[in-house]
């Protein structure tokens, strides 16, 4: 009977043991769990806030005022234009001899 009772005392700290153990996982796995939705939360608002500032920042009149206070750009005018011409393919042939 002893021997019996022993065993029994054994499966029963043994499953405690394996109780609290599984426990003590599931509560990390949770917390982690909790942290990683925090995370995904934080990087969709910071997503949202850099693709209004992408969109506030490329409207036509702020990338032309940039282009020209920056770059030193300036408006295509027919004074400031060079037009290319198409050679013809005679002339192609006549440079390759």
């Amino acid at each position: 009977m002893t021997r019996i009772n022993l065993l029994l005392l054994l499966a029963l700290v043994l499953s405690s043991v394996y109780l609290v153990r599984v426990s003590y996982e599931s509560r990390r796995l949770f917390a982690a769990l909790d942290k990683a939705q925090n995370e995904a939360r934080q990087l969709e608002i910071e997503h949202e806030r850099l693709k209004s500032e992408k969109q506030s920042q490329a409207t036509p009149l702020r990338v032309e005022r940039v282009a020209r206070d920056r770059l030193a750009m300036r408006n295509a005018t027919p004074a400031v234009t060079q037009y290319v011409t198409y050679a013809p393919a005679a002339s192609s042939v006549e440079a390759s001899r």
